[in-house]
């Protein structure tokens, strides 16, 4: 008998993943293959879960878990593009899509990267997750404007010469066989650019303040072209302002002060909750929160997300 390898099973999974997307083609009704950014449009919170947990059974649990995105957190984890694949491939629900129509995940993954050494790092770093099938990338320790625009160009393809957006230049590498597939779009180089600076662009470029450098350059960094979003990291900010819990009054002004300049530019911030806070964030005016990390939806996580759902109206 013919040994079956996770080679052979990956490419199995995305035959059948393909199948299906193919005869969904012609079903096509103008929905976004991005949910996240079909409830940013709305003005809709969303709110996910931290993910560490690379495996099969993790991610049929996320990918039935009610949440609008799991952050796959590779900064902390292994950088494995091999089994983000897999996991990305684990979360696939077929029987949703088929009964859906369309080809929009109900939870949208997106990959924190490491904090890369240099800029070519990044690049191949931000390059190999999204060429995987991600719909958007997370840059963590954003401290400068320069900073950002390289996070957003290490996102872009080029542009063609007639592009209105043609700035800011992208730097990505034009591969995108594996995750049009995984994406299930026949036009994905055209769709695989950033919001908003592309109105119809899917992808997500969000930087994490968690410094007092990215606090005082928030309004150089929030205006970057394509920039997506802002994730806020309240134990790395408390950390590097040289306190010992986030609760201090200096690190929610500085939390404060992300937040107005995010409300101030119409750009959705971010942040880490809990059943005990989820509601006051999304009131302060926080447009996506996290309520917990893996595991599936433990009471805490389940409460917060039943909270959080009720103070957005949701």
């Amino acid at each position: 008998m013919k040994k079956i390898t996770r080679k052979s099973l990956q490419i199995l999974g995305l035959s059948c993943l393909f199948s299906l997307s193919s005869s969904l083609l012609a079903q096509s009704d103008g929905t976004r293959v991005n949910r996240l950014i079909e409830l940013f449009e709305a003005d809709q919170p969303a709110f996910g879960i931290l993910s560490f947990d690379y495996s099969l059974n993790n991610a049929r649990s996320m990918a039935t878990s009610g949440l609008d995105f799991v952050f796959i957190d590779m900064e902390h984890a292994p950088f494995d593009v091999e089994r983000l694949r897999l996991f990305l491939l684990g979360m696939t629900d077929k029987r949703s899509i088929q009964q859906k129509g369309n080809l929009q995940p109900d939870v949208v993954p997106l990959v924190r990267i490491p904090a890369a050494a240099g800029a070519e790092e990044l690049i191949a770093q931000t390059k190999q997750v999204l060429d995987v099938g991600v719909f958007g990338v997370f840059f963590p320790a954003i401290g400068t404007r320069e900073q950002a625009e390289l996070a957003i160009r290490a996102t872009r393809y080029p542009q063609y010469n007639d592009a209105p957006d043609y700035e800011p230049q992208g730097l990505r590498g034009r591969n995108p066989s594996n995750a049009a597939w995984y994406w299930g779009i026949p036009d994905y180089h055209a769709r695989a650019d950033v919001w908003p600076l592309d109105p119809q662009g899917e992808l997500l470029a969000m930087m994490f303040i968690e410094s007092p450098e990215g606090v005082a350059n928030i309004g150089e960094i929030i205006t970057v072209p394509g920039l997506g979003g802002i994730f806020i990291g309240p134990s790395d900010l408390s950390t590097s302002m040289g306190y010992a819990s986030p609760a201090a009054p200096e690190v929610e002004a500085a939390i404060q002060t992300v937040l107005r300049a995010c409300l101030d530019n119409d750009v959705p911030c971010a942040i880490t909750t809990g059943a005990g806070s989820v509601q006051q964030r999304i009131e302060q005016g926080f447009r996506f929160v996290t309520i917990g990390a893996d595991g599936g939806l433990g009471v805490g996580a389940s409460n917060a997300l039943r909270l959080g759902r009720e103070a957005a109206g949701r």
